[in-house]
Parts: structure tokens; C-alpha cells; sequence
């Protein structure tokens, strides 16, 4: 522990595995105490045992596309661990169709999660942040918020609205003090992307094709995205507004034959 984060009380969604599970193991290393919400409850609860950092770490299951669930949430967490000064909206879930073959409720749950969730978790811990003088707001984008891969609409268009909502903030709440910012992952070593992998009839070579995208041959490791992430939530960096990080291993700017 270098207590990086030693102060923060950082409000942290969709944190009972891959990606969000290293950022709040990295945080809590860092000296963060902690506000876990995620869907799956019985998961986050094992997550949250696994951790192990006692009174550091609350947690609640709730789903943020329900904004008066979040509301619920964010006062729960400001009993429990102290005013939030950082949220990371983590959250988010895969909707990969062709646009036509897109259901209107495939549409709505992405947009309902992936970007009103992010709002909903904003606008309960904004006034917070506004009061006490500043705070950090951290949105996990993806490189799917700049690049289109066919096949898999609506996804890509609310991580591109994530990247708006995400400027809109940090110009508007600047003044007070507030820092948004956005973390772009490319592919992750995650449990779904091991699904992915798995559903293909070769699952090894499915998993040599990913790599051999990048230029390193390789894709990142949850704990890679999440030091980022550390260090876009600190103090580290406090000129930092309305920016967006992306870390995908030179993945977005390689230009394939």
C-alpha cells in the first residue's frame, strides 16, 4: 500500500468481478474505502469476503438503471463510509446484434444500463462533491466509444454517448471543483471475453486471434486497467478534465491490411 487513494470514498458499480473487482482490489491497496454495487448480489457478497478490508468495504446489490435504487445507494454508502469524493461508474453490460435485428428491448437495456446508469450514478453523487468543494468522477468507456465494429449494435453507441456525457460534465461542474473523466479498455482478460472464446467451436485459436490483433500480441490484464484507473481517480492528476484515457495496447490507432 503506497496510500495513493488515502482519503477517497469512492462509490464503485458492476465491481463483483472482471474489471471492476481489480479496480476495488486496486483501490483498497491504495487506501480507498470502498462502496461496492452490483447487480448480483450473492457474487458481490463473495467478492467482498474475498477482499477482506473489513470496514473499508460496504456493499449493496441494486441495479443503476433504477435512479431512485442509486439515490437509495449513494445515501447508504455517505452512512458508511463517510461523503463520496469518487465515483467510478464501472457498470455496464454487452449487447452485440446487427442494427436491424436489434429488439427495441435490447435497445433500451443497453441505454438504460450502459448510459442513464452512468448518469444516475452521477446525479446522486454530483451535489455531494459540489458541497464538499470537488470530487472525481471516473466513466469506463471502452475504445468501442471511437471505433464501430460491425455486428455488434446498439453497444458502441452508448459508449460513444458515455464519451459526451462525460465531457458535458466535467465543462459544466469544472468550476466546483469537480474532475469527470473517461478510461477507454480495449479487450480485457475478463470472464466474458473467456465466454466469448469458449462459444466458438476452437476456443484456442479464437483466443490466438484476439492476441494477434494487438501489436504486442497480447490483451490486458484486469489489474492493468484498474491501476489506470487508480491513477485517474487520485490527486496524481488534478488538471486532468474532460479527458479520455485509452489503454488497449495500441489496438485503436493500428491499421491492418
Amino acid at each position: 500500500m503506497t496510500d495513493r487513494l488515502n482519503g477517497k470514498r469512492i462509490f464503485l458499480t458492476g465491481a463483483a468481478q472482471g474489471i471492476g473487482r481489480a479496480i476495488a482490489e486496486a483501490c483498497l491497496k491504495e487506501g480507498a474505502s470502498l462502496f461496492l454495487l452490483d447487480m448480483d448480489g450473492d457474487f458481490l457478497k463473495r467478492t467482498v469476503d474475498e477482499l477482506g478490508a473489513g470496514p473499508r468495504v460496504a456493499f449493496a446489490a441494486g441495479d443503476i438503471s433504477d435512479a431512485a435504487g442509486v439515490q437509495a445507494a449513494m445515501a447508504d454508502a455517505e452512512r458508511q463510509i463517510g461523503p463520496v469524493n469518487g465515483l467510478i461508474n464501472n457498470a455496464g453490460i454487452n449487447v452485440f446484434n446487427t442494427p436491424l435485428e436489434t429488439t427495441d428491448e435490447e435497445w433500451r437495456r443497453t441505454f438504460d444500463v450502459n448510459l442513464k446508469g452512468a448518469w444516475n450514478c452521477c446525479k446522486a453523487a454530483l451535489p455531494g462533491m459540489i458541497a464538499a468543494g470537488g470530487g472525481s468522477v471516473l466513466n469506463i468507456a471502452s475504445t468501442h466509444s471511437f471505433t464501430i465494429i460491425p455486428h455488434t449494435f446498439p453497444y458502441p453507441l452508448a459508449k460513444h454517448a458515455l464519451i459526451g456525457l462525460t465531457k458535458a460534465l466535467a465543462l459544466e461542474y469544472a468550476g466546483q471543483g469537480v474532475r469527470v473523466n473517461a478510461l477507454a479498455p480495449g479487450y480485457v482478460e475478463t470472464q466474458k471475453n473467456v465466454d466469448w472464446w469458449n462459444s466458438f467451436p476452437d476456443p484456442v485459436q479464437a483466443r490466438a486471434d484476439t492476441m494477434a490483433l494487438h501489436p504486442g500480441g497480447r490483451i490486458a490484464q484486469p489489474s492493468e486497467i484498474a491501476m489506470a484507473a487508480v491513477f485517474m481517480i487520485s490527486d496524481e492528476c488534478p488538471f486532468m478534465n474532460a479527458a479520455t484515457l485509452i489503454v488497449d495496447g495500441g489496438l485503436s490507432v493500428l491499421q491492418h491490411p
